[in-house]
């Protein structure tokens, strides 16, 4: 069976400087735990209906290409309380992430978020502040932008009303039933990764020379993107390549082959080729080619995925020397 790195659930916050921290946050029943069960467990969406609301924080850790936990706090804890340390909490994250029910009235929560963000901010400046505008797979696209709209407009008021200025908040419309919880974390994910630039430079290097269209650098397990070339990303390519992620792992658990130099290539009946490529750390590279020559695209391919990788384990051994703060 494939051997890919997997979480491990731990009950208490992370006190561990070198590991990114990503704090997932919001009221109660507004899907922060089934966003956590898809993403980083691969439960099916429907499953997550049978979740108890989580009652205590928990924290999972990943090791991919930069060591990450993420903390899901449960939306009834008092953060403000004397006897939690919330200095100590905020000053730890890279990330706060958190989840609107647009499906729910949300007024409640727009102003426990900027309570939060003023707090946060203040004892965390660079802190990223991501807000998932959460469930609106049951609204019309329409009235998805209209209430993206409408709680940016919110936000915006809340802080001017609280005399924050500077802040700057990134929003996500979401879902679990599609790739759209995908596609946010991979945005929240890429900003805590300090090697990004040079990551994207090297992809772009790939696509010019290899006749590439679109190239991932994917966590297998989360099928999070952890990087990809300038070129804007459409949906529907990465979810192709993120599902050509489940066929090759699939298809290698198998029939037991050895995953050490795992790679996969498949020819689409539009023309274009997918290729997989195992990467260090749970890491693959999966890329898009339009190319009628198979055989010479894939030679080509397959020299320069191999310098790259090598690019690669250097970006990785810099890290460990310099680690993210």
């Amino acid at each position: 069976m494939a051997s890919f790195d997997q979480p491990v659930l731990l009950s208490e916050p992370d006190d561990d400087p070198e590991r990114a921290t990503v704090l997932l946050m919001g009221l109660a029943r507004g899907g922060k735990s089934s966003i956590c069960k898809v993403v980083f467990h691969n439960m099916q969406p429907l499953d997550t209906l049978y979740l108890e609301s989580t009652s205590k924080p928990t924290t999972e850790h990943y090791s991919s290409l930069i060591d990450l936990a993420v903390m899901e706090l449960p939306g009834q804890l008092n953060y403000f309380e004397p006897s939690y340390d919330s200095e100590k909490l905020f000053k730890s994250v890279g990330a706060l992430v958190y989840v609107i029910d647009a499906q729910d009235e949300y007024l409640n929560a727009l102003t426990n978020l900027a309570m939060i963000i003023e707090y946060a901010y203040k004892v965390n400046p660079d802190i990223h502040i991501e807000v998932l505008i959460h469930k609106v797979d049951g609204l019309s696209e329409d009235f998805r932008l209209d209430t993206q709209r409408d709680i940016m407009q919110r936000i915006g008021d809340e802080l001017l009303d609280l005399g924050i200025e500077g802040v700057q908040v990134s929003f996500h419309l979401t879902s679990i039933f599609d790739h759209s919880i995908y596609e946010a974390f991979s945005r929240v994910i890429q900003k805590l990764v300090h090697e990004l630039p040079s990551l994207e430079n090297l992809l772009d290097n790939l696509v010019q020379h290899s006749r590439i269209e679109k190239a991932f650098l994917f966590d297998v397990n989360s099928k999070i993107y952890v990087a990809t070339d300038s070129s804007p990303v459409d949906i529907q390519t990465y979810e192709v390549c993120a599902e050509f992620i489940d066929v090759t792992v699939d298809l290698n658990d198998l029939y037991e082959n050895d995953t050490s130099n795992l790679k996969c290539s498949s020819v689409l009946q539009n023309g274009y080729i997918l290729t997989f490529h195992k990467m260090i750390r749970g890491l693959a590279l999966v890329t898009l080619i339009k190319d009628a020559d198979v055989d010479s695209a894939m030679a080509i391919v397959d020299y320069n995925i191999e310098v790259f990788n090598d690019a690669l384990k250097e970006i990785w051994k810099k890290s460990i020397v310099h680690p993210i703060k």
